[in-house]
This record gives C-alpha cells, structure tokens and sequence, in this order.
C-alpha cells in the first residue's frame, strides 16, 4: 500500500553561516590565549638593578685541610706520569713511529734521575715516555726490573734541579686506621690526590708473573684506579710508606681496597736494581723437599734434601737427605725457624729470607735426628 501524501518526509535545513564564523573565533581566543600563557612562562622577568650575591666569609681552614694542601705540594712535584710505548710500521711506506701503548704513575727517587713504578706498566713496552709535574717530557731509559716485587727503575736525563725526591719513611711501624694520601694519574687524569686509611697489614698478593707472592703488603681504602699504579703512598707526614700498585674490583674501577708495596721492600729492591738491573736474592745453599713430601714423611719444617756443593749450607755443616745401603731413608736437617721465627713449611722458609740480603749472618734451628741444634750461616747469593 502506498501512500499518497509523502508531505510529512523530513526536509534538508540549511546550516546557519554564523556557525563556521563561531568556532573560528573560538578557535582565535583559545590560541590567543595559550600563546599568552607560553610567554608568560618563557619570557624571564628582568630585573635591571639585579647584582651579584655577597660571598659568605668562611672560617679559617681545618688543621686536617691545612695537612692535606700541604703533603699533595709537597709531593706533587715528585710525581710523574709514564707513557708506556709501543713501535708500529706503517705498512707499505715503512716507516716506524712510536705510539702510546698505556700509562701510568711513578715517582723520582733520587737526584740522578732514577724513576720508580710497577713492573706491570712497562711491561711489553719498547719505549717510555716520563713528564713531570711542571710539564717537561723525557724519554726514559730501562734500569731494572723485579716483576715479582711489581716494580720498576727508570731512568731520564734531567737536570737535577727538575728532581724532587719523595722523603722516605718506613713500613714496620704502620698502625690500621693511620691516614694516608695517593696522589697518582688515574683515568690520565693528572696529579690526582685521594685519601683514606690503612685499612689493613700483611696481606699477601700476586705479582704479575709466576703467580709470585708479595709480602706484607699494605691495604688501603685510598682510592686507587687504572693509571694510579705505580705512584706512591703517603703518610700524614707527606713521606712514602708505599707504592700503589693493585686494586680488588670487579669492575676495574676502585671499590675501597687497593694495595700498596711497603716501603721497606722497595728500599731493600730498588738499590739492587739501580745496581745490577736485578734483584740478587739471598740462599742457604740447599734444596728443601715440597711441602707434599714433608707432609708424606711426617716432617713439620723444611727439609733437606740436598745440600749445595761449596755453598753456604755447606760451609755451616749442614746435612743432605741420604738413602743407606739398603735403600732407608735417612732425613737430613730440618730447619725448624731462621732467628726465632718458626719454619713450619718450606714456603716459610722462604718468605722469612726475603727479609735478608746476600751476605747476612743469621742463625738457623735445625732438628737433627732426636735433637735441636743452632748452626749460624752467612747468606749467599742467588
């Protein structure tokens, strides 16, 4: 069915122009407005009569201030930044040029221009490069080396007026807690100082070669990083008590335990080196069995298994583990403490005689059989 009448369908309006004109208004006010917002918070609020703040005076320097300005001008001048080098030819125009290989720190030891730094920051170097404190760079020269002791002396040609050796303290006297100071080039950064305590005595680290211990090493919190190695400690005095050579981090970076070689270790090795280039170690003379075997056998000390022809342990009448004609055993000495200090192994046997030089006297407990006897013996060389 269909309808006649379709009046009633819905028909278009017009939109009223006053719509469009309405939101472009709108839209006119509300930019207007944000712009106006913006500025007020971008545009600074001058002020012509604007100085500068007055200086708040501050009281006079601490006693601790005043200690540690002094000990870094003090040595600073002694310290000096090491380039190691390394040679490269340039391929196919064959030319050779030196090029920096790492660096690290040291420090002047005597007038003559002898420079003392770890083994490791030269080593596999074919060249070295030391700048001191006022700038002035110098090709250096190889004296010596004890990488077991992770140290090294180098050498420069300057004049003795450039030179300012570090005072020399000692190591044995050293109490846990005593200040000390680092002053090095860590990252290549300059002439850093850093502080910190002693944090602890007589550890025992490895050196860089044969997994060699060092001895009565020194623990600090001092912040020690990469390019520290090889400058030295400090105490509140402002003399060496050390030479920073190793931290404990896992991330390579310092974590409050470095480790410095005492002193007194490196007075007894760098003279050697200076000397001789190397470090002449003291020796009874003998072969002593392995702490394996001692164990095996029974034996608390060293023992000897064989004695040196024309060496000092010979000298002194000391005796040779031997096989009787029927093939027993009869042990030789046993050195039972060197000066009163007791041997219980063989590796403490030899780290009581790098307290010793060649040429030293000391006296020797030895069991010998059911008894004890003191045999006296000068050190010979190694």
């Amino acid at each position: 069915m269909a309808f006649a009448d379709s009046s009633w369908r819905r028909r278009p309006q017009k939109s009223s122009p006053l719509v469009p004109l309405l939101l472009v208004v709108l839209i006119l006010v509300f930019g207007w407005i944000a712009y106006n917002q913006f500025r007020s918070m971008t545009t600074p609020l001058r002020d012509e009569t604007a100085q500068p703040r007055a200086v708040t005076p501050r009281a006079g320097l601490t006693d601790l201030e005043k200690t540690n300005i002094q000990i870094y001008r003090n040595a600073r001048p002694a310290v000096v930044h090491i380039t190691s080098l390394d040679i490269r030819s340039g391929g196919f125009r064959m030319n050779v040029q030196e090029v920096p290989k790492g660096t690290g720190s040291g420090f002047i030891w005597d007038e003559a221009g002898n420079i003392v730094t770890n083994f490791h920051v030269i080593q596999g170097a074919q060249g070295a490069r030391v700048t001191l404190a006022d700038g002035t760079a110098y090709r250096a020269k190889l004296v010596g080396i004890a990488p077991d002791k992770d140290l090294a002396i180098l050498k420069i040609d300057a004049p003795a007026s450039a030179l300012h050796p570090i005072p020399l303290g000692t190591s044995d006297d050293l109490e846990v807690g005593q200040l000390v100071y680092a002053i090095g080039n860590p990252f290549g950064l300059d002439q850093t100082l850093t502080t910190g305590v002693i944090s602890a005595l007589g550890r025992e680290i490895n050196s860089t070669v044969e997994g060699r211990s060092i001895q009565g090493v020194i623990q600090t919190d001092a912040a020690i990083n990469p390019g520290n190695s090889g400058g030295p400690l400090l105490d509140s005095s402002g003399r060496l008590i050390g030479v920073n050579t190793a931290i404990y981090s896992p991330s390579g970076s310092s974590a409050g335990i470095g480790f410095a070689i005492p002193v007194d270790e490196v007075n007894r090795v760098v003279p050697q080196l200076i000397r001789s280039g190397k470090v002449t170690r003291p020796t009874l003379g003998v072969q002593v069995a392995a702490d394996q075997l001692s164990d095996q056998l029974g034996v608390q000390g060293a023992l000897i298994l064989r004695v040196i022809p024309d060496g000092p342990a010979e000298k002194a009448g000391l005796r040779s583990t031997l096989r009787d004609i029927e093939g027993r055993i009869r042990l030789g000495d046993i050195i039972v403490a060197v000066d009163g200090m007791p041997v219980k192994r063989a590796r403490d046997l030899f780290k009581l005689l790098e307290r010793y030089a060649a040429g030293d006297r000391v006296k020797l407990s030895v069991q010998r059989g059911a008894e004890t006897v003191e045999i006296e013996i000068i050190l010979g060389t190694s």
